[in-house]
């Protein structure tokens, strides 16, 4: 008898993974909706062209502002922020929501400072923007391999981990069976559909995410008795086995409804997350490929603009539809979410350091009915397919068009296409690999596992980007050792975190506190201010760009006419049509109809490509890198930007 009392937790835990996703309600809504984002896919796939590098990676430059905002919104809310948001605002407050809502501005320098320059550069990746800015090979290789280890550190492994968490929840599924399981349907469009079904898939996605959200937080809210129980409740949510552990380690924090905390003190301290954050966030929204790449997809720069003030407003609510329900989840399962004893917490989820991740699956497990549950379970496979699939189709486009042009100069585009594809399972391996370390970092907390991350990695290339966009004066010598020294400087901290093990509350990290003492978010405002040191110190000792080289690559220089000479020439240009004619002379073998269909499947139908004249090829060159906007679209544009950093600074203020 006591035996079942003291497993009581874990009896529950396994009654609900046995009745959780068994039922004809569950499996139908999970059902309809793969068939609906396959629909959706095929259709995406056949409308639009997946056999040019244009038509795969840049859906033609034909987005509208809806499917935009709402993919750019998709991309960024993964699996990664239901489990991930949701265990730390379970652990420790609402904070966690400011990471969210400082989006709501960066937005705004994405589509009004930086996509502008990058449009007219006429570029199709972030690399070779600098290669661009900058010339030489260095550059450009150093930030795509760098960002390629960040795709797998902090985005697809942590997503594909924290999909597993639901998976496992819901299925009682191992958690490398899940990730597989996950992976084999993710990759399949991805491989086969290119940008333009992603970001059609994404829109889909969005939709189902915020309303299974909002219908989860409803029952949530309801269980609690409203916001007022909510914050009274919360503050009493202290799990029952403690014994000696000090009360720091399971209490609430006296401040867990403020999103600014004490400088020093807090945990994540005020000055960190004004300045710290936005040198992250601008790097993730306004230099990392995944999120670029949807802008630049846009009809016009308009088009652009809207998509991401779209963007801004659903950014609105992860506040209220994750970190909200996340922290019910440890009033509502309080022993379980909020365990501390590193052997309770071991017989929850698998892991010592906390359960905190759970907080969202445990909520979808335990309160929605038969039907919604399922519709719950789509939800966190939409928001994790509809990240993992950006990211895949945006690491494809880095290796291919970065690394792949420097190993083989004169492949064919058709050759790029199945280089791009197959470099994407390689990507999955890989990223199946480092799970592991993710489960056990930052005491269990995803989210604040990918911030620390982020912060170690990523400002040196954020004040790179920012430097080359409004400082003309910088040059290739300045960028590459600013890059070089703030990644050490960088790697030396997270080295050494992940050496001497990031612990927990109950077993603190011995990492000396000259190394580890400083807080993530104050050591991404440090690194980043001596990486501008150093770029801006390197460039005034050394020659700079004379301003031919920079017509329409930089800010100041953005509006002029004349004809840029870059400093260095294309790695590759499309030899189709050479091909094509040598074709002409050689009878082509008709392929069997096995190989036709996989060609079909995939986008690598041999069609005959329209040769262009020069000056056709000028106006379609044009077209691409065009930033005239209509007056009145414009105006709109602006006016609904203003309206979005009003409500930015009125959140902030309301739960400052």
């Amino acid at each position: 008898m006591s035996q079942d009392y003291s497993g009581f937790s874990l009896t529950r835990r396994n009654q609900t993974d046995n009745t959780s996703i068994n039922n004809a309600a569950d499996i139908s809504v999970i059902v309809i909706y793969f068939l609906v984002v396959l629909g959706v896919g095929i259709w995406a796939m056949v409308r639009t062209n997946r056999a040019t590098v244009g038509g795969f990676f840049l859906a033609g430059r034909s987005m509208v502002w809806w499917p935009i905002g709402a993919s750019l919104f998709a991309s960024n809310i993964g699996s990664g922020h239901f489990v991930g948001l949701a265990g730390t605002a379970a652990a420790s407050g609402l904070a966690i929501g400011g990471f969210e809502w400082n989006a709501l501005i960066i937005v705004v320098i994405l589509g009004w400072l930086f996509v502008p320059i990058y449009i007219k550069a006429g570029v199709v990746t972030m690399p070779e923007y600098l290669k661009k800015r900058f010339g030489g090979q260095r550059i450009r290789i150093y930030l795509s391999v760098l960002s390629l280890f960040l795709y797998i550190f902090t985005k697809i492994s942590a997503d594909m981990f924290s999909g597993a968490i639901f998976i496992n929840q819901a299925l009682g599924l191992n958690i490398y069976l899940a990730v597989i399981f996950l992976l084999l349907i993710t990759a399949l469009y991805t491989v086969t559909g290119g940008l333009a079904a992603v970001i059609y898939t994404d829109t889909l996605q969005t939709f189902i995410m915020v309303v299974g959200s909002f219908i989860l937080m409803g029952y949530a809210f309801n269980e609690v008795g409203g916001y007022q129980n909510f914050q009274e409740l919360y503050m009493h949510a202290v799990p029952s086995a403690i014994t000696n552990i000090s009360a720091s380690c399971y209490e609430p924090r006296p401040d867990s409804f403020h999103i600014f905390r004490n400088a020093i003190t807090g945990d994540l301290p005020w000055p960190g997350l004004v300045f710290g954050l936005t040198i992250q966030a601008t790097w993730y929204w306004c230099t990392d490929q995944v999120i670029v790449q949807r802008c630049l997809s846009g009809k016009n720069l308009s088009h652009v603009k809207a998509g991401c003030i779209l963007c801004g407003y659903l950014k609105l609510l992860p506040m209220f539809l994750m970190v909200f329900p996340g922290m019910i989840s440890r009033i509502l399962y309080t022993n379980e979410v909020a365990c501390v004893e590193p052997a309770e917490c071991e017989k929850y989820c698998d892991t010592s350091v906390g359960c905190t991740n759970i907080a969202y699956p445990k909520l979808v497990v335990a309160l929605m009915p038969n039907g919604l549950r399922g519709l719950m379970l789509s939800v966190m496979l939409a928001s994790l397919m509809s990240s993992l699939t950006s990211i895949f189709n945006s690491a494809s486009t880095l290796f291919t068009m970065d690394i792949y042009t420097k190993i083989h100069r004169s492949a064919s585009e058709r050759e790029l296409m199945i280089a791009g594809r197959v470099f994407i399972l390689v990507l999955i391996a890989v990223s199946i690999a480092w799970i592991p370390v993710v489960q056990n970092a930052q005491s269990g907390q995803l989210f604040d596992y990918i911030q620390s991350i982020t912060s170690y990695l990523t400002p040196p290339i954020a004040a790179v980007f920012m430097l080359a966009i409004f400082c003309k004066r910088v040059n290739e010598s300045g960028a590459f050792y600013g890059l070089i020294i703030g990644l050490a400087i960088g790697l030396s901290r997270m080295i050494a975190e992940f050496a001497y093990g990031t612990g927990s509350c109950v077993t603190p990290s011995k990492c000396p506190t000259i190394i580890c003492g400083v807080h993530y978010l104050y050591f991404s405002i440090i690194l980043f201010v001596v990486s501008c040191i150093i770029i801006l110190g390197v460039s005034l000792m050394t020659k700079p760009i004379a301003d031919k080289h920079l017509y329409r690559l930089c800010w100041s220089l953005r509006n002029r006419t004349e004809e840029r000479e870059d400093l260095e020439l294309e790695d590759w240009v499309n030899n189709q049509q050479d091909s094509n004619q040598m074709d002409q002379h050689e009878p082509e073998e008709e392929p069997g109809l096995c190989k036709k269909a996989v060609m079909c499947f995939c986008g690598l139908e041999q069609n005959r490509v329209v040769e262009l004249s020069k000056e056709e090829q000028a106006k379609l060159q044009e077209k691409l890198t065009d930033t005239t906007e209509v007056p009145l679209w414009r105006n709109i544009v602006n006016a609904n930007a203003l309206i979005l950093l009003c409500v930015a600074v009125f959140c902030h203020g309301f739960f400052a």
